[in-house]
């Protein structure tokens, strides 16, 4: 074994985060060929940064051979959040370093793809509502929000710094300048801005900016940046559209927070994990309060130890940062979820009440109701002729494939000047695949029938309407019974309020966790349907916009769980504001326990899905949240580094391993309860034979004299008792610890089932999820 001496460290190598920049597609996680290596060797070993840097180029060199080779290697050294480095190495350079004492693991590279006028006044986030989160928390001032995404477009109207206050002396970040970028576009909003490329192009070669689609600075070329900052913390714009559709006041949840940028991200196809640990060591040291990221690996989930999100998120966590991150679009399967780590907030996606409908009317005057962005291409006196994918299909095509419009399918003879309909089915599930499909046939527009979903999708190029099996198949009749079948499609028209809502959307990934499944994940749900918000106008879609009459786009309205997390992120702005004190964990516990269960008619939230069901835990944790109540939680459930290290314990790695991310000496005690008693806002038993007890700890953060007294809705198939059952707050006690026992009435393999313990004093109620599976105690032996 190679002997050297550096001090502990583990080696992880590169991930890459591939951004697929259409918000509804599933998440592609692949294995890659790369010569990027991360050395993590956890939480600093020194307070001087320079000594920490010139640790790493002391192991480089050594490993190199040279200074010289090594000052060529080193891409970053992370020395502020944490300790380790990003190189170039060959791999069996890097099994040298795998072998020095202390190393824990070498992880092969991966690629990963990402994850309002309306949404803010539905969750009611409004400076006129008194007493309401907005006007306690000052509108977000005083609070710092950092954005790890494509970068931003400054000159939007969103980030204007209009009635912002000054600079906070605390804050050490930059504003880096680059190509089209420079110092004059930071401002008293976006009060730094930085950018990383040297990961992603030591994989891939330089990054070609001559097209002018891409720019080597923070400048967004995406839009998807843009998009998540300006929801997380815009200002507030009037007369905001997406091409004259849902148009009112667009602003950010957080308006007078301050904007730190970190673009990680490039429009040619990716944002390396050395990248993005970078930034999050850059974002610890700069000061900010929140980190918005809006982007994970889908199953199989790598290891706590292993991601490079959860690592850096850990670190920013103990440091005080609230870290917040998409659960994914991967829905609505079960073990779906990603981001799960305890320290992150983990959130879903859920519709608003604002509708698109868009109506189609047959040539028999019949008139049937879809969705679309639709604004006009076609003559809108005109009717079309109609035909079915199935009747249409190319010579060498299966129908079955043509029914669904799915590539290269239809006959373009067949298809040319009409409007065709296609039905997804379950290998065929994309409306861009079948929009790409009709026009390269040359059709005129598209009629898609898909399983019941609010979510919408636009398409520069062809008309489409969105409608359900049921309507589809009433077109089909129609058609059936008709000679000459034709169609017409009426301007679309933005509608509020007429639409249950919230539901969670078909598309956000569901739990439980495959990695921790005894951890509550996605934590929450927040709007990430239909969002509209500021765009770069220098993100060109498929098409020739000028040839379409469509001017560059400075809103637009885009779908996905990477919407729905900056929600959440300026609502933690929000909360930081008025508790600055506040732990990660003590946001998280308010959000969660004062969620909603219900929609805007008292009715229980719903998830779509195929069918429809009712919403439970999997689906949107602590449920919809309620930014007013979390503003008075009453109580919280606080946690802190010692209780994530019991986490770590309780997924069964190694003393060292825990040690080193630490910088802590760790001896984990053998325990079975380390995971059931990790001090959530939550309680999840996977695994309940007989009988179990766990425990929770919570604080007072109310009235000083309070009492409280639990009430429990017991999950199926159980007996819950509370021990404790009443909790009694004064000046002297603040915190309290009770237990909660479960015994399973089951004598059978069981299923999920959910329940909740409330904890209520008359003003508030702490609603905490229960989910509980029975199992068999020895099923195996007895089969």
């Amino acid at each position: 074994m190679l002997q050297m001496h550096f001090g502990p460290s583990i080696l992880i190598v590169s991930s890459w985060l591939f951004l697929g920049f259409i918000f509804l597609d599933v998440f592609q996680l692949a294995i890659a060929s790369s010569n990027v290596y991360i050395v993590y060797m956890g939480d600093r070993g020194y307070d001087e940064s320079l000594l920490t840097q010139d640790l790493h180029h002391e192991i480089l060199s050594n490993i190199l051979g040279s200074n010289e080779a090594a000052k060529e290697s080193l891409l970053y050294s992370y020395k502020h959040g944490f300790s380790g480095f990003a190189a170039i190495l060959t791999e069996s350079q890097a099994k040298l370093i795998a072998d020095i004492p202390h190393v824990a693991r070498v992880i092969p590279n991966k690629i990963l793809s990402l994850q309002t006028t309306r949404s803010w006044d539905f969750l009611q986030v409004n400076s006129s509502i008194e007493n309401g989160i907005m006007s306690k928390s000052h509108s977000g001032s005083g609070s710092i929000i950092g954005v790890m995404d494509t970068g931003i477009w400054p000159e939007s109207e969103s980030f204007n710094d209009k009635g912002m206050g000054e600079i906070p002396s605390h804050w050490n970040g930059i504003c880096q300048e680059g190509e089209g970028f420079n110092l004059s576009n930071c401002n008293r909003k976006i009060i730094g801005a930085r950018w990383y490329v040297k990961g992603y192009e030591a994989e891939f070669g330089k990054l070609n900016t001559s097209d002018g689609v891409e720019f080597l600075s923070p400048r967004d070329a995406v839009g998807h940046g843009t998009h998540t900052a300006s929801t997380a913390a815009g200002a507030l714009i009037r007369n905001a559209s997406f091409m004259g559709l849902a148009q009112g006041i667009a602003r950010g949840g957080a308006p007078l927070a301050w904007l730190a940028i970190y673009k990680v991200c490039w429009a040619a196809g990716g944002c390396s994990s050395a990248d993005l640990l970078a930034a999050f060591d850059d974002a610890v040291f700069d000061g900010v309060d929140v980190l918005s990221a809006s982007l994970g690996s889908s199953p199989p989930l790598s290891t706590y130890v292993d991601d490079v999100l959860s690592i850096g998120s850990f670190h920013a966590a103990a440091k005080g940062i609230s870290v917040v991150c998409s659960a994914g679009n991967s829905g609505p399967y079960p073990q779906t979820v990603i981001n799960t780590a305890p320290w992150i907030i983990t959130v879903a996606a859920s519709t608003i009440d604002r509708s698109f409908p868009t109506a189609i009317t047959m040539g028999n005057n019949q008139t049937v109701v879809g969705q679309a962005f639709y604004t006009g291409r076609m003559d809108m006196n005109k009717f079309y002729p109609i035909v079915y994918g199935e009747d249409i299909a190319a010579t060498d095509a299966d129908e079955d494939r043509a029914s669904t419009c799915d590539s290269g399918t239809l006959n373009a003879t067949l298809a040319r000047g009409k409007i065709v309909i296609c039905f997804q089915s379950r290998s065929q599930r994309s409306v861009a695949t079948a929009a790409r499909t009709v026009l390269a046939v040359q059709g005129v527009g598209l009629i898609f029938a898909q399983f019941p979903t609010k979510d919408v999708q636009f398409f520069f190029d062809i008309p489409s309407v969105l409608v359900d099996f049921v309507i589809a198949t009433s077109l089909l009749t129609y058609m059936e019974a008709s000679r000459n079948p034709v169609v017409k499609f009426s301007l679309t028209k933005t509608v509020i309020g007429q639409a249950l809502s919230p539901e969670v959307a078909l598309f956000s990934s569901r739990g439980p966790s495959s990695l921790s499944p005894s951890i509550l994940k996605p934590d929450i749900t927040a709007p990430g349907v239909n969002v509209l918000a500021s765009w770069s106008p220098a993100s060109s879609p498929d098409t020739d916009m000028s040839k379409n009459n469509i001017p560059p786009l400075n809103f637009k309205i885009e779908s996905g769980t990477s919407m729905s997390c900056p929600h959440i992120s300026g609502i933690v702005a929000l909360l930081k504001a008025k508790y600055p004190m506040w732990s990660p964990a003590a946001m998280k516990s308010a959000l969660i326990t004062t969620a909603s269960l219900k929609d805007e008619y008292d009715q229980i939230i719903v998830s779509e899905g195929a069918p429809h069901k009712q919403a439970d835990p999997f689906d949107y944790g602590g449920g919809h949240v309620n930014p007013n109540k979390a503003m008075d939680p009453g109580l919280i459930y606080d946690m802190g580094v010692s209780d994530y290290i019991n986490f770590l314990c309780g997924m069964g790695y190694n003393n060292s391993a825990i040690s080193l991310m630490t910088k802590a000496h760790t001896k984990c005690r053998k325990s079975t309860g380390l995971l059931v008693n990790l001090n959530l806002p939550s309680i999840t038993i996977s695994e309940l034979k007989k009988s179990l007890t766990v425990s929770r700890t919570v604080t007072n953060v109310g009235p000083v004299n309070s009492v409280y007294t639990a009430r429990v809705q017991t999950p199926a198939g159980t007996t819950v008792t509370v021990q404790p059952s009443t909790l009694t707050f004064n000046s002297t006690i603040k915190k309290l610890k009770f237990r909660v026992t479960f015994c399973s009435q089951l004598r059978v393999e069981g299923r999920y089932s959910f329940g909740y313990l409330s904890w209520e004093d008359g003003l508030h109620v702490v609603r905490t999820p229960l989910i509980v599976r029975t199992v068999i105690h020895d099923f195996y032996s007895q089969t």
